[in-house]
């Protein structure tokens, strides 16, 4: 039983781990990221696979959490398809990690990597390794320049931009 806690204990924590090399954005300013976003660009994985028009909505959690919905449309199936999660900051509240849960007691990563310092207008964001991978807009559309330039740190950093998808928001 202690072996199995063990090692129940690593894959949670290494869940929450950053990639090497990655470095979450410091001085966040979680009340200028809430509200909604575009997702423009993703890597494929299962629980995304198909959907257009996908959205995130961050709130904030009585229980001083973000809360998160996910929405995307899946026209194989002409249906909406959602997911609720919560998430806690890891560190501090002034830095771009965060833990994520749609499923009971298993969080991953959410690591905001770049972000409109300014006008908190576009986000790249990645899980927890080279795998996941998204570019966030709050329009559905994103100007080309912004895009080259996060794919290009994202290529930098070791992201395989050559498979990310483009989200029609259509």
């Amino acid at each position: 039983m202690k072996k199995l806690l063990t090692v129940l204990a690593l894959l949670l924590t290494g869940c929450a781990g950053i990639p090497d090399n990655v470095k979450p954005v410091d001085n966040f300013e979680l009340e200028k990221y809430l509200g909604k976003w575009f997702e423009i660009a993703r890597l494929d994985h299962s629980f995304e696979r198909g959907l257009t028009r996908v959205t995130a909505e961050y709130g904030l959690r009585k229980d001083g959490g973000v809360s998160v919905l996910n929405r995307g449309f899946s026209a194989r199936e002409n249906t909406w398809k959602e997911a609720e999660g919560k998430a806690y900051f890891v560190k501090g509240s002034d830095q771009g990690y965060l833990k994520v849960s749609f499923f009971g007691p298993f969080y991953g990563s959410y690591i905001i990597l770049e972000l409109d310092r300014k006008d908190y207008q576009y986000a790249l964001v990645c899980g927890p390794n080279r795998s996941y991978l998204w570019i966030l807009a709050r329009t559905p559309e994103m100007n080309n320049d912004v895009k080259d330039a996060l794919m290009a740190k994202a290529k930098a950093l070791g992201f395989d931009t050559s498979a990310l998808i483009m989200v029609d928001h259509h």
